[in-house]
């Protein structure tokens, strides 16, 4: 909010689109979502995989009670651009791995040259994707790592200033 304050947005709607992966990073997504209503943004999701767990339907209901929209298909790139000030993608997490599954192989390859993303927020540690970042903001969140997880990981995080949970890269 802080590289994007409502103020700034182009469009008069100040719309995103969160993108939600099956996993955790997904739930940080709708967890995202909800904070970005808060503060005055109107996010919509798109959450094609929905996983049968007690804490993503919780997730899900809680973004529904605050009338966030749920989207059923990923919008053609030209209604994107045209409708959301900005994307988030909580697909996938920094350990994924394998092969890209339907119905996020379309997603993530519907642009030919890749995404090209201004901003790119990093949950935990940066993706292995984040090497090709050219965006001009890169922040980590993610304060809350253990030491045995980020030595199994060998994530090699950086130190937080002060009391703050976000660190611009």
């Amino acid at each position: 909010m802080q590289a994007y304050p409502l103020s700034s947005l182009v469009k008069s709607r100040p719309a995103l689109l969160v993108v939600c992966g099956p996993g955790n990073n997904g739930g940080d997504g709708l967890v995202c979502a909800r904070h970005l209503k808060l503060f005055g943004y109107e996010p919509a999701i798109l959450y094609p995989k929905r996983p049968n767990k007690p804490l993503f339907r919780g997730l899900t209901t809680q973004c529904e009670k605050m009338d966030i929209p749920f989207l059923s298909e990923m919008p053609e790139a030209k209604l994107i651009d045209q409708a959301y000030n900005l994307v988030v993608d909580a697909i996938f997490g920094f350990s994924f791995t394998g092969a890209v599954r339907e119905p996020f192989g379309a997603i993530l390859e519907g642009n030919p040259d890749g995404l090209q993303p201004d901003m790119l927020i990093s949950l935990t540690a940066p993706k292995k994707s984040a090497a090709l970042f050219r965006g001009r903001y890169h922040y980590l969140g993610g304060r809350f790592v253990p030491p045995a997880l980020e030595s199994a990981h060998r994530l090699n995080l950086p130190p937080y200033p002060g009391t703050d949970c976000v660190l611009q890269l």
